[in-house]
């Protein structure tokens, strides 16, 4: 399986050379599957529909007057599609490949991009002080330090450590509780969830819906 370079070489800098001979001897005799792609347009087009519906929010009046309604079920979408690409990626490999040896991989392919979009929020709150946005005209240089390296280890921060006013898991990347739960996902998989079988996860699934369903018309 192959991995992207640009944001790898910075999480080696981090991990050390044990990372980079993990990925030499661990990686080699996992070959990489055929892709989907209509499985990657779909998630293009869903990407596409989170970025538009976040910039059509500026212009509408609230919650219920959105000018593209039901945007963020396409959240929903990646989420099925990634429990669908990690089982399909790791399910008959679990003979040759550990736990921890999933946590390694699952880590190396998505902390760097967790610890790179905190970075830039970092920078551009910086930047973004002015008038209507109090909070960040007061964080002080420390706190905004703290929030970042909590940020980049993915740990979630209570309201009182607000610093922009927008009630998020992390003022400085809005995006990771997503990428927060995709972590919680890949660690329920790894130790319960691979282990289900056919009938009971398809039980599991019917049975879920079946209470969403009734939880939805009830509301």
């Amino acid at each position: 399986m192959k991995f992207r370079q640009t944001p790898c070489k910075f999480f080696f800098l981090i991990l050390g050379p044990e990372t980079k001979h993990f990925m030499a001897t661990e990686t080699k005799p996992l070959a990489s599957k055929p892709r989907f792609e209509i499985l990657d347009g779909l998630r293009g087009v869903a990407a596409m529909i989170v970025v538009a519906f976040h910039l059509f929010e500026t212009y509408s009046s609230g919650p219920n007057d959105q000018i593209l309604n039901h945007g963020y079920l396409a959240v929903d979408f990646f989420f099925v599609l990634s429990g669908f690409v990690i089982g399909y990626a790791y399910d008959d490999r679990w003979g040759r490949m550990t736990t921890w040896n999933f946590f390694k991989r699952r880590l190396i392919r998505l902390q760097p991009m967790v610890v790179l979009g905190t970075l830039i929020g970092a920078f551009w709150f910086y930047f973004s002080a002015a008038p209507g946005f109090e909070l960040v005209m007061q964080t002080p240089w420390w706190k905004l330090m703290l929030i970042m390296i909590l940020g980049c280890i993915m740990f979630p921060t209570p309201p009182s450590m607000d610093i922009r006013g927008w009630k998020e898991i992390n003022s400085l990347n809005g995006a990771q509780w997503s990428l927060l739960w995709e972590y919680i996902a890949n660690i329920l998989y790894a130790l319960i969830i691979r282990r289900f079988t056919k009938i009971f996860s398809c039980s599991l699934c019917i049975s879920i819906s079946v209470l969403d369903n009734r939880s939805c018309h009830e509301h």
